[in-house]
């Protein structure tokens, strides 16, 4: 019987930790691809709306920011605590274009979309870093629009299977949140080197049954 990984990844896309942990993951799935090519890789992306009341135009992101973390120096200070963890995933937000904090509805129902083309990971990425690096405002339709259609041929999923579903609005879980074949929950932005071992070690130890399509 041929091994299956399948890993579920909740995330939301205003969290500049998932667009981390999205980094990471690819890190360690390249290298457990190396290491395991007999195992079929499944990967389901699981869309959060972390802030599902934000109206469709979006909000002021400094002003939203500052209200709900107690002032600007609190601001700088979780700023910079997330810089610092990014340098690892070869990322450098840039806070200070970003005008608008987004109601991330339609870019999920987009992301759906993507899982019949097979770009759900480079579009995932491109989204990502068009909000965090340049400042994009990815609640805009025609933002959405011309993102999608930029993703090129080769950006598209060929040596595992990536999907996106919409999660349930009644689920409140922290994200970013991995789990592997169902049994095993890694939570936050962790290492390459852990995910990686939780690969392995979900792999030997916690297989699941093979694919019915």
């Amino acid at each position: 019987m041929t091994p299956r990984l399948d890993i579920q990844v909740h995330f939301d896309l205003i969290c500049p930790w998932c667009f981390i942990g999205k980094r990471h993951l690819d890190a360690a799935l390249t290298r457990f691809r190396q290491a395991r090519p007999d195992v079929v890789v499944d990967v389901l992306w699981v869309a959060h709306e972390l802030l599902p009341d934000t109206p469709p135009e979006g909000l002021p992101y400094q002003a939203f920011y500052e209200k709900r973390l107690g002032g600007s120096t609190a601001v700088a200070t979780r700023r910079a605590q997330v810089q610092e963890a990014a340098r690892t995933a070869g990322i450098r937000f840039a806070f200070e274009q970003i005008a608008s904090m987004p109601n991330t509805r339609r870019a999920h129902r987009l992301l759906t979309e993507s899982t019949s083309s097979g770009t759900a990971s480079a579009l995932i990425e491109r989204l990502f870093a068009a909000y965090f690096i340049e400042g994009q405002d990815i609640g805009d339709p025609a933002v959405l629009d011309r993102l999608a259609a930029a993703i090129p041929a080769e950006g598209r999923d060929t040596d595992h299977r990536q999907r996106v579903a919409l999660a349930e609005r009644t689920a409140a879980i922290g994200v970013p949140l991995f789990n592997f074949n169902d049994r095993v929950s890694v939570s936050g932005a962790q290492p390459p080197e852990l995910l990686l071992d939780r690969m392995h070690w979900t792999t030997r130890t916690c297989p699941v049954a093979p694919a019915t399509t």
